[in-house]
């Protein structure tokens, strides 16, 4: 009954993730689920998980998995954080760096996570316009904004920018906390990491959902200078001082230990993003420049539109996602799946193109 929930549940627009269909018959190309299951090792390490571990709370610091993350990626402890997947640290950072500030900018297509986070949390959004190519420019933000944030590589368009232009928006805004969100960044994209070190105000998220195939696990990580993961951490200790479980710190550090497995899994999927991305042009689509783990593809003049193949694939139990929302109207975001998979997806496609000519 409405009359017992807040005013603040009223205002609301929750996210909608992509639907969760399931059956041997369904090709899930929709939400940008790694294809391949992750590790071995990781599934030695959850195994060997004991009852003593399950029956005491997890290490509320979770030390292990900080410092494996501190070595792999050249930083120090103080500079990491871990969490319930990066949706649960976006949500922190943007309580602890944004609210009662000046209005946050991010980009007008990109995640839609952002301005529910902004209306959760009473933050005044500043949607930047992509230019019309979909491409993203740095130099739009404002040096006078409340903060600034945006995935490298942008969702859902998959493009990323240049390592040197992140570096150029650092050195020109000062006054607020740049949050540059990687949870794609496996595939492609330069990683802003080392340039936590040099400047005080930068924020790096991740996830093992798409590249360490821990989506089901909801591990993710921050890098920034101990300030700024103190004030995570602060924020955090406020609502739950044991959000990672001992499961998937377990799995997760099983996971960074092994690297050959990562780079041949993120490998297959940039060869099979590449086929798909050069199949789909021979069919007449536009397709993005992506460094993700999915692609951003437009039908020719000559294809049924991107609403009426979402349909059709969805019948055929080929999920894919699709926003009937200006600019992208005519667009669908396609995850990379495997090779079985796309081929699949084409085969649909073409029959769709076969009926409507």
């Amino acid at each position: 009954m409405t009359r017992f929930q807040s005013k603040l549940v009223d205002r609301l627009n929750p996210y909608v993730p992509g639907e969760q269909r399931h059956g041997n018959s369904v090709t899930k190309l929709n939400t940008n689920e790694n294809p391949y299951p992750p590790s071995p090792a990781v599934l030695q390490a959850i195994t060997a998980v004991t009852g003593d571990d399950l029956r005491r709370y997890p290490d509320p610091e979770a030390i292990a998995l900080r410092k494996a993350l501190a070595d792999y990626e050249g930083v120090s402890v103080d500079e990491v954080y871990v969490s319930n997947g990066s949706d649960e640290t976006l949500g922190l950072a943007f309580m602890a760096f944004f609210t009662g500030k000046k209005p946050l900018q991010f980009p007008d297509i990109s995640y839609s996570f952002y301005p529910v986070y902004c209306d959760l949390f009473s933050i005044e959004p500043d949607p930047v316009a992509l230019g019309e190519d979909f491409s993203l420019s740095l130099d739009a933000f404002s040096s006078d904004a409340g903060g600034i944030i945006f995935p490298n590589p942008n969702a859902p368009t998959g493009m990323a920018v240049s390592l040197d232009a992140i570096e150029s928006l650092l050195q020109r805004y000062t006054e607020g906390v740049v949050i540059i969100d990687e949870a794609y960044a496996d595939f492609g994209a330069e990683s802003a990491i080392a340039l936590v070190k040099r400047y005080p105000n930068l924020m790096v998220t991740r996830t093992f959902s798409k590249g360490r195939s821990l989506a089901g696990m909801r591990v993710g990580a921050a890098f920034a200078q101990a300030h700024l993961i103190n004030a995570l951490a602060a924020v955090k200790n406020s609502f739950n001082s044991y959000p990672l479980d001992a499961i998937a710190q377990a799995a997760a550090v099983a996971s960074i230990q092994d690297e050959t497995y990562y780079q041949q899994t993120t490998l297959r999927i940039i060869d099979t993003r590449v086929r798909l991305t050069e199949a789909l042009a021979e069919r007449g689509f536009s397709v993005l420049p992506s460094a993700a783990n999915f692609i951003f593809a437009s039908p020719g003049p000559t294809s049924p539109s991107a609403a009426s193949l979402f349909k059709t694939l969805n019948e055929a139990d080929v999920l894919v996602r699709y926003w009937n929302k200006p600019a992208i109207e005519n667009w669908l975001r396609i995850s990379i799946g495997t090779d079985e998979e796309v081929d699949r997806l084409l085969d649909t496609i073409d029959q769709a193109a076969s009926v409507a000519s």
